[in-house]
């Protein structure tokens, strides 16, 4: 059984409450919910939200919506998909966080199919590393076995917090997906600050109807459209030197 596993939290401290925060009349949540549902190779999707009384609106939004929601640790995230991945049964787990809103179901089901293909002689797909997809789009498939055996060894604040360093800091297989342009220095799409929220909304109130999905290549249609919104987050785009740096931790992702 492959699960998508979304990682929420509303206690972000630069923009806090952001994954409940409104779009064309629902939560940010509710239309990543709804894009990881148009996916052809996901079976069960999972909210992982933590047990801190802040993330309670988290669960009462799932509980209403009729989604599937497990509460673990706030700050040890790594444990958080290990228990909930053991609480269903899965034996793929996509690993998406809720501060990606504009996930793009066909870029999930080429990563998971592109997993099942090179199975067992990788352990995680990724297209964060480096990222040149628009930040923002990002996730990663890893077995429910090498996540058992990741969650034992990883020691690390940051291994723990971020879920995935200990992969490539262990030197364990990893295989990762390029975009054939480097969109991550030109397009930012991912959710930590008001004017990530301004372009968002944007985006989704524009081009969002219901029962259809966009992708990335309709959103740079958009885009391209409109020059101007793109400016809205411009100044969070990464320099010319912190792209050059080590990408561990582009996207990283604490939502």
């Amino acid at each position: 059984m492959i699960a998508a596993i979304v990682q929420a939290r509303m206690g972000s401290t630069r923009l806090p409450g952001k994954v409940l925060m409104p779009a064309a009349g629902k939560p940010l949540l509710a239309h990543l919910l709804e894009r990881l549902g148009r996916s052809e190779t996901i079976d069960r999707i999972v909210v992982a939200t933590s047990t801190d009384a802040r993330d309670d609106a988290i669960h009462a939004f799932c509980t209403a919506a009729g989604v599937e929601v497990f509460r673990g640790s706030e700050s040890d995230v790594l444990d958080r998909y290990h228990q909930c991945a053991r609480s269903i049964g899965a034996d793929v787990v996509v690993r998406v966080t809720a501060d990606c809103p504009l996930i793009d179901p066909s870029l999930v089901d080429h990563l998971v199919r592109r997993y099942q293909s090179l199975a067992p002689n990788v352990d995680l797909v990724t297209n964060r590393r480096p990222l040149t997809f628009p930040d923002g789009t990002d996730l990663d498939v890893f077995s429910a076995a090498t996540l058992d055996r990741v969650s034992r060894l990883a020691h690390t604040p940051t291994q723990r917090e971020h879920v995935i360093p200990y992969f490539w800091e262990a030197g364990l297989r990893v295989h990762n997906v390029e975009h054939t342009e480097n969109l991550f220095l030109r397009h930012r799409w991912t959710l930590d600050y008001a004017e990530d929220y301004e372009l968002i909304v944007e985006i989704i109130e524009g081009m969002y109807r219901p029962g259809t999905v966009f992708g990335i290549d309709e959103i740079l249609e958009f885009l391209a459209s409109r020059p101007e919104l793109s400016q809205l987050n411009a100044r969070h785009l990464p320099t010319a030197e912190s792209s050059a740096a080590p990408p561990a931790a582009a996207s990283a992702g604490r939502a």
